[in-house]
């Protein structure tokens, strides 16, 4: 099972997140469960422009770093000019993290999973939490119920 982490904070939100998962059913696989839409403020930077940030879980017979050629592809698509990189973040109508592949354990130049980050950000652990509570992390060893009830709100 794939895990999918969204956000938006320009334009239509919630038009973009709902078109980015349309795009990912037709590219990616079948769509699971989806999260509710959360509002949540900037992370990692300031901006006036809140996010709406969802979780998706899909089926999929593609491999992690063809997943992420296809969600960059549609983060192009949808209006997202720049990849966020060396902690330089900053507002955009769609970011498409990949979260969690089955029990993928990978680190290369163009991608980590699971997210080196997830467990840092509420805005991906609430979700997270309500569409896969008992999901194990295959690196912390722990569900993300546990993960989620450690953090600090």
């Amino acid at each position: 099972m794939l895990y999918l982490g969204l956000g938006s904070n320009l334009g239509d939100k919630r038009a973009n997140l709902l078109l980015a998962i349309s795009l990912i059913e037709k590219r990616i696989g079948r769509l699971v469960c989806q999260s509710a839409f959360y509002e949540t403020e900037p992370w990692g930077y300031i901006s006036s422009n809140t996010y709406q940030n969802a979780v998706i879980s899909v089926e999929t017979t593609l491999s992690p770093m063809e997943v992420l050629d296809i969600t960059q592809d549609i983060e192009r698509e949808l209006g997202r000019l720049h990849k966020s990189t060396e902690g330089g973040y900053a507002d955009r109508p769609i970011d498409i993290d990949l979260l969690l592949m089955d029990e993928w354990v990978l680190r290369n130049e163009r991608l980590t999973l699971p997210h080196p980050l997830m467990q840092e950000r509420m805005f991906v652990m609430m979700p997270l939490v309500e569409i896969a509570p008992t999901l194990v992390h295959p690196v912390l060893k722990e569900t993300i119920c546990e993960i989620y009830n450690t953090m600090k709100p």
